[in-house]
């Protein structure tokens, strides 16, 4: 799953790897908890709440997240599932992968997850608030949507430049390689 380095950076739009669908992890072993820790720092050297495996170019279904920022609250999920969502609310958005993107978007206020810790023991979770859209988020990361899906003409129209400049940076380190 892991290959022999672990992630220096995250991944930022418009790389094609964000858009692809991850798969389950079915071997849960040191090079996953590894790979967990390393994501845990990008993560908060960045200043996020959370960071999807997709994100840092592994195609399988987890995510870290921290709302407090406080190293006590440093949690992962593992094959993460919604299992139930309630009342609808917007909120304004960003993402570790589209750096100086804001994007209001609606979200589940609650929601209920079903997955696996890092051992591979059975988890299921309630969240309300900035943790419900956490877990919204990073899972939209795991099925290769971003926040830049979401937007309506108003966010694109205020967006236009930071995506530019995004997809101009891509289209330049990519004639590099």
């Amino acid at each position: 799953m892991v290959t022999s380095s672990l992630p220096r950076k995250i991944i930022e739009y418009p790389d094609p790897r964000l858009r692809r669908k991850a798969a389950r992890v079915e071997i849960f072993d040191g090079k996953l908890e590894a790979l967990v820790k390393r994501m845990l720092e990008l993560m908060h050297e960045e200043r996020g709440v959370g960071l999807a495996a997709p994100q840092v170019g592994v195609s399988r279904r987890f995510f870290v997240y921290n709302p407090t920022g406080e190293p006590q609250d440093d949690a992962v999920l593992v094959n993460p599932e919604l299992v139930d969502l309630t009342e609808l609310v917007e909120a304004e958005e960003g993402c570790l992968s589209v750096p100086d993107v804001r994007v209001n978007i609606r979200r589940a206020r609650r929601c209920k997850l079903r997955g696996q810790d890092l051992t591979g023991r059975p988890a299921e979770l309630a969240g309300e608030g900035l943790v419900a859209r956490i877990w919204q988020h990073e899972i939209d990361h795991l099925d290769g949507k971003l926040i830049v899906d979401r937007m309506d003409g108003a966010d694109k129209i205020a967006n236009k430049k930071a995506i530019g400049d995004l997809e101009s940076r891509y289209r330049r380190a990519s004639a590099k390689r």
